[in-house]
Parts: C-alpha cells; structure tokens; sequence
C-alpha cells in the first residue's frame, strides 16, 4: 500500500510539474501579446514586401535601419495608450497631414489583423 501510495504522489508532482511548464511556455507579456504574436508582428515589422518599418525606422534587432524616422524605442511610454499607436501605424495622416509614413491599413499594405501583430511588436520595444 505504501508503495502505492509513493507511486500515486510521484505521479501527482510530475503532473503539477507539467502543467506548470505549459503554463509557462504560453507567457504573455506586459502588454498581453502572446511571445508568438510578438515574433509574428517582427517578422511583419521587418519585412520587405510587408511592413517595412526598417526603411526609416531603427529598431532593436533589425539590420540596416533608416534615419528619417524616429527610433522605435521607449514605446509604451511615448504611447501609454496603446490603441494610439495602432492607429498611428494604421494612418499616421490622421494625426499629422503632412506625414510620410505610410497608411498601412488606409492603403490596405497589411490587413488589419498584422497591424495588431505590429503594434504589439512596436509596443514592447
């Protein structure tokens, strides 16, 4: 019985041990944007034929980076507000007429769903 007993609780910690690495591998950030959502707003961000935010922005990671743009850095504290940003990146004409950013979602240059996959990207930055 004892043996039993010991085999049941061995069992039991393995179980809480597995659950609890599961539960780690689906972390989500501050901003409440999966790790995998975040590498897929990147590789948006990154992209040639898609975003294309290197060409005049420079941004953590990413190589040959424009300079006529601002750094993307410190986001969430020029953005506390995180739905200004997407709509920033959406249409930054709104906000500023004379602005040379592309209106990425205005334009249809992404959908509407890798928008939010960059903003999350932008937003942890």
């Amino acid at each position: 019985m004892r043996r039993f007993s010991k085999i049941v609780s061995t069992t039991s910690i393995i179980a809480v041990a597995i659950t609890g690495l599961s539960l780690v591998s689906t972390t989500v950030s501050a901003a409440g944007s999966s790790k995998s959502d975040i590498e897929k707003g990147q590789d948006i961000a990154f992209s040639r034929k898609k975003g294309n935010c290197l060409a005049c922005h420079n941004i953590k990671g990413g190589q040959l980076p424009g300079n006529i743009a601002p750094p993307l850095v410190t986001m969430q504290q020029r953005f506390p507000d995180k739905t200004k940003l997407r709509a920033q990146i959406y249409d930054s004409t709104v906000a500023n007429p004379n602005s040379i950013m592309p209106p990425f979602g205005r334009h249809k240059i992404i959908s509407d769903k890798e928008i939010d996959l960059v903003t999350d990207f932008i937003y942890q930055l």
